[in-house]
């Protein structure tokens, strides 16, 4: 859902439709296979609620999707309507980091890994992690 969101509500150059079907392809994929192991394949025990890996991957996972939600923000209300030039974000962890976004999906992503305790959320949490550490390289450049 935060994908179609921040889509509607970015302002700056139009993005190329082979990139969102490319996206919705893989976000369509990864949901399938992440349901697919939580519904049939994962069994976890009444207790598992209470687990220090549920509870804490719970906390890094809000904590992760704060960061991402406060630094889309904060992206947003870079450019005034219409301007298409690149600009540098000021604020919140973009004060430590240059990828502040990146970091709190990358936390996210990381959380749920925990929470879940799953093989297809770790992979996804590696592959976020080799993706957008990438992408987050190539903004600091």
């Amino acid at each position: 859902m935060g994908t179609f969101v921040y889509s509607f509500l970015t302002r700056g150059r139009p993005f190329p439709i082979v990139l969102l079907f490319r996206g919705f392809v893989f976000c369509m994929g990864n949901g399938l296979l992440q349901g697919y192991y939580l519904i049939y394949c994962a069994e976890y025990p009444a207790e598992w609620y209470t687990d220090l890996r549920f509870t804490l991957g719970v906390f890094l996972f809000i904590l992760g999707m704060g960061i991402n939600i406060h630094s889309d923000y904060i992206l947003r209300r870079l450019r005034k309507p219409g301007e298409v030039a690149y600009r540098i974000p000021q604020g919140g962890l973009f004060t430590y980091v240059s990828g502040a976004n990146f970091l709190g999906e990358i936390i996210e992503w990381s959380g749920y890994a925990l929470a879940s305790w799953s093989l297809p959320a770790l992979a996804f949490a590696f592959f976020s992690l080799c993706f957008l550490g990438l992408r987050a390289l190539h903004h600091h450049r």
